[in-house]
């Protein structure tokens, strides 16, 4: 059962532009629904082609082409993705102000731009109605952790934050696994889910906070936990349009989501990049895993992904194994914000299906984690809200 193709369509004039739409149109992602030079004069051909993404070609060097852009927002609420071959570094900051999901410099390899236009789709998925939904002071802040390596501890580390907040901030928190093919969560917090996301995605009715309730389970830390699919064939079920309505209504009735995640990116982990208020990425004391946390780092460039949010996660620090933390830090040009140290009851606590912070709480790994939840999940402050920023969502 694969996606059907996104509806796209290119507006405005640029240098390779045309080589853009040769690309698309052979595509098996996307469906080309129509072209115009002129979006001022293609109202209702644009209104009418069911455009789930805009493209948008520009000459402009220095600023937003406004009044093509208001022409096309005029029809359409779909998100727009500026394309260029001048300089994107001169029109980015003023297109981001503009609500411009992103811009793209030309050349650019056509798988290139399909992973753009996909980030843009999951975005607009996630919005009822395709409207931008004004972020709440309120609503529930989502700490996500990645780790491009397998085998990194990626999923011990998003159990035990959740167990930490949960039990000694007293917050309510959902542990989201989103590792849908091989997800682990539920087997390391000792639990035996009588429903998984699988069945969320599935149901008919409606989904709001009470429908949610009823496919999440207990753990006896207070976390509630939504696991992963039991059968790896249905991780393609999980459609990123679902996902982005489940974060909302997660948002909504939970103080804090912490979400573990596959090794790879792919649509469901761009959509929750695009809703992540604090991303952990996690590395450890090897060489293939500083390299692929190099490349993570670029990629999250390339996503424009704020540098602010993202928190570098050093586990089984302490191990000598001829790499120390200050050449991790070095090689990516990034300190290391946590250091997890490396412990024989964290193996033990997983084979017996407790979270090493339930077991041990004033082990060296169940102290470390209470720093990085004191420092990503802040105790409240009456009339602050907990989002702590900007948030990454790009409006079109």
């Amino acid at each position: 059962m694969s996606a059907s193709p996104i509806k796209v369509f290119i507006t405005g004039a640029a240098n390779g532009l045309a080589e853009v739409r040769e690309g698309l149109a052979d595509h098996p992602e996307v469906e080309l629904v129509g072209t115009a030079a002129d979006p001022a004069k293609a109202g209702s051909k644009l209104a009418e082609s069911g455009a789930q993404v805009i493209l948008h070609g520009t000459t402009a060097t220095d600023h937003v082409p406004t009044s093509e852009i208001e022409a096309i927002r005029g029809v359409t609420a779909a998100p727009i993705v500026l394309v260029t071959s001048a300089s994107a570094n001169a029109l980015l900051s003023e297109a981001l102000q503009a609500g411009i999901f992103d811009v793209v410099l030309l050349p650019q390899l056509t798988d290139g731009i399909v992973f753009t236009i996909k980030k843009a789709n999951s975005l607009a998925a996630g919005r009822p109605g395709g409207a931008a939904k004004a972020s709440s002071s309120t609503e529930g802040r989502v700490v996500t952790f990645f780790s491009p390596k397998g085998g990194a501890g990626k999923t011990v580390l998003a159990c035990n934050l959740a167990a930490t907040i949960a039990r000694h901030q007293q917050r309510k928190t959902l542990l989201l696994d989103l590792d849908l093919q091989f997800g682990d969560a539920a087997i390391m917090m000792g639990i035996e889910p009588e429903k998984t996301i699988y069945d969320l995605v599935m149901a008919r009715r409606e989904l709001d906070s009470d429908a949610l309730a009823g496919y999440v389970t207990a753990h006896s830390s207070g976390v509630h936990v939504l696991p992963a699919p039991l059968r790896p064939e249905d991780a393609e079920l999980v459609t990123e349009e679902r996902l982005g309505h489940l974060f909302a209504v997660a948002k909504e009735s939970y103080d804090v989501i912490v979400v573990d995640t596959p090794p790879f990116f792919h649509g469901p982990v761009l959509s929750t990049l695009d809703r992540t208020d604090q991303l952990v990425l996690v590395a450890s004391l090897d060489v293939p895993s500083v390299k692929n946390v190099k490349l993570t780092m670029q990629t999250l460039d390339l996503l424009h992904y704020p540098k602010e949010r993202r928190h570098l996660l050093l586990n089984r620090s302490g191990s000598k194994v001829g790499l120390k933390p200050q050449e991790v830090e070095r090689a990516l040009e990034m300190k290391v914000e946590f250091e997890v140290p490396v412990e024989r009851e964290v193996a033990v606590s997983v084979n017996r299906g407790v979270p090493i912070v339930i077991s041990s709480p004033r082990s060296g790994v169940g102290k470390a984690l209470q720093d990085v939840a004191d420092k990503l999940v802040p105790q409240r402050q009456a009339g602050k809200s907990e989002s702590g920023g900007k948030k990454f969502r790009r409006r079109g």
